[in-house]
């Protein structure tokens, strides 16, 4: 097996990133954390990570995505 793989339990081979964590395991630390109410940017702010792949792994896991904007963002009007 190369340096920086593991075999996870189903005997497949698995990526180990520097910090020592799996993709597996990252992917659910990311979704309990936005979960709770984490931004995305926040996300990318705390692990280093591109917001195209925070974004990525949150759906891979089946995370249920907020809707854009924050506290203060409104909607379209109608004209």
């Amino acid at each position: 097996m190369r340096c920086g793989t593991s075999v996870d339990g189903s005997g497949r081979a698995s990526k180990v990133k520097k910090n020592g964590k799996s993709k597996d395991q990252l992917m659910t630390e990311l979704r309990s954390a936005y979960e709770r109410g984490a931004s995305i940017r926040s996300l990318v702010a705390t692990t280093g990570h591109s917001y195209g792949s925070i974004h990525s792994m949150l759906r891979e896991s089946g995370t249920p995505m907020r809707s854009r904007g924050g506290p203060n963002h409104r909607g379209r009007r109608a004209s």
